[in-house]
Order: structure tokens, then C-alpha cells, then sequence
């Protein structure tokens, strides 16, 4: 059984996700390097603002760093240990990472909020700001350039275009910050902005921690509705009835089912097995479906029902 999972995801993984998988690796590295010369000048330019999109920008390195390993670790095949995959790790690394860059943030809005203060913003330099964040600006449009011929198609391409939309967003903000600070030298604007890009960031912390949560507690996912999936199913050719159904998210990409399905005649199981399953994997795109028939005579009082 573990063998011919392990063609199945070999065989999609080479012919659906290679060239999306080269490309975020491509993307990973001109943001990471990237994002350590905005570290260094930031801290040169004691630009907060500009200390804050290098925040951005590494929270984008991590997010497509997890994005990788996802695809990387889609490889393995489930085994008698780990029946249902290692897809949980790209969620336990996404819930770890947001909280890191929620804290990061925080740090940087508490730093803002000290300059003001102790009025410690003349030492802001406009020059390196303004450089800096064209230059980010220009390897954003880059990389969104590069994505956007690559597999459009793919979900991780697409989830990594609304990185970039979002890091493009945070640059031009520090450009506001340094072309105001060289040509009217208001530096307060430096530690304003970045609480502006900090907020931001925690922002979107915030929701993929929510979204991370909700995966782990193995709760039903925000745009499925039990009861609409119950009704569904009940109202099949066949079947009298529905109790004890469960929808959770294996992983950022897998959704899975089960329930007790109540029937009338056990020996149209099979076609009635098949139907379920397709209507089920159409309409909803529950992927890991597991359903068990039972006669209608039978009670279950312990399941919960709906």
C-alpha cells in the first residue's frame, strides 16, 4: 500500500510541481540575500522603517522556505509510523515562523515608540533608505516577472505572487520614508512608517497563526460547512441517512472526511461508495475520504449526530 502512494506522489510531484519548485528556490535565494543587505543598511541608516520591510522580506524567505520544504517532503511516502504523511510539519514550521515575525514586529513597534520618546531621530540617513528600497522595489517587479512566466497554475505559485504583492507594498512605503527624509529631513516619518510596515506584518502573522491553528486542532475548515456536506451526502441516491461525520485538514493541501453512512441495501455499497466519493471530491474537493456503511437498523448513540 505505502509503495504505490509513494508512485502516486513521485509521479505528481514530477509532473505537476517541478518547475514551480526550481523557481521558489530561485526566489528564496534573491530574497534572502537581499534581505540581509537591507539588515546591514538598515542598521547603518538606523532606519527602522527600512529595519521593518527587512523584516517583511524575511518573513517572505521563511514562508517560501516552508513552501519548499512542503513540496520536498510531498516525496515521502506515508509509512506504518506516519500513516498519513508528514504534510503537518509544513504547518507546525508556518505556525512557528508567524509567531517569530509577530514578535519581530513587536519589537520593532516598541523601538519606534522609544524614539519618539527619547526623541532620538536625527541620526535617520534619508540617502541609503531611498536606494535601498528602489532597489527593492526593482527586484520585486523582478520576481514577480519570474513568477509570473513560470506555472501560474500552481498554488504555490500562486500563494508566493501575494508575498511578493505584499513585499512590494512595504517598499514603496520605505521609499516614502527615505525620499521624505533626504529632501525634508522630518524624520520622525522613519519610525511612523515602520509601524506602519510592522502592523502589517502582524497582521499577516496573525492570520496564518489563526489558519495554522485551525489545521492543528483539526478543526473543519473555514469554507466547508458540515452540515451542507451532511445534507449532501444524505440527499444521495441510496443513502437514508448521515451520523458521526468529521472534516479536518491533514495539511495546507489535503482535506479529509468521514462518516457513518446510513443505507438501505448493503449490496449497492460499491456503486454507492464510488458516487460519494466523486461527488464529494467535485464539489467540496475532499481529497481523503473514508465512509462506512451501515443498515438502518442500526443505532449509534455514542456518534455524534447532525
Amino acid at each position: 500500500m505505502y509503495k504505490t502512494r509513494q508512485n502516486k506522489s513521485n509521479y505528481y510531484f514530477h509532473n505537476n510541481t517541478t518547475t514551480p519548485y526550481w523557481t521558489l528556490i530561485l526566489v528564496t535565494f534573491f530574497i534572502i540575500g537581499f534581505s540581509i543587505i537591507e539588515v546591514v543598511s538598515g542598521y547603518t541608516a538606523h532606519s527602522l522603517t527600512l529595519l521593518g520591510e527587512a523584516s517583511h522580506t524575511i518573513f517572505d524567505a521563511v514562508s517560501l522556505g516552508i513552501t519548499i520544504l512542503a513540496s520536498w517532503i510531498n516525496l515521502r511516502p506515508p509509512s506504518p509510523r506516519h500513516s498519513y504523511g508528514f504534510g503537518r510539519l509544513e504547518v507546525i514550521a508556518a505556525w512557528i515562523s508567524s509567531l517569530l515575525m509577530f514578535i519581530i514586529s513587536l519589537i520593532i513597534i516598541v523601538q519606534a515608540i522609544k524614539r519618539f520618546h527619547y526623541h532620538s531621530l536625527s541620526s535617520v540617513q534619508g540617502f541609503p533608505v531611498m536606494v535601498i528600497s528602489t532597489v527593492s522595489i526593482l527586484l520585486n517587479l523582478l520576481i514577480f516577472q519570474i513568477l509570473l512566466s513560470s506555472n501560474i497554475k500552481s498554488l504555490n505559485i500562486r500563494a508566493t505572487l501575494l508575498h511578493v504583492i505584499s513585499d512590494l507594498s512595504g517598499a514603496v512605503i520605505t521609499f516614502i520614508s527615505g525620499i521624505t527624509i533626504f529632501f525634508t529631513h522630518w524624520t520622525p516619518i522613519d519610525p511612523l512608517l515602520s509601524i506602519c510596515v510592522s502592523t502589517l506584518i502582524m497582521i499577516s502573522s496573525i492570520r496564518l497563526l489563526q489558519k495554522s491553528m485551525t489545521i492543528l486542532m483539526e478543526s473543519v475548515p473555514c469554507h466547508l460547512s458540515v452540515y451542507k456536506v451532511s445534507q449532501t451526502i444524505s440527499r444521495f441516491k441510496g443513502v437514508s441517512s448521515v451520523h458521526d461525520i468529521h472534516i479536518w485538514t491533514l495539511s495546507s493541501v489535503t482535506t479529509a472526511l468521514s462518516a457513518h453512512i446510513n443505507i438501505k441495501n448493503l449490496t449497492a455499497w460499491d456503486d454507492l461508495l464510488i458516487g460519494l466519493k466523486a461527488i464529494l471530491q467535485k464539489k467540496y474537493r475532499i481529497n481523503h475520504i473514508t465512509l462506512q456503511p451501515e443498515i438502518d437498523t442500526e443505532d449509534c448513540n455514542s456518534c455524534y449526530k447532525l
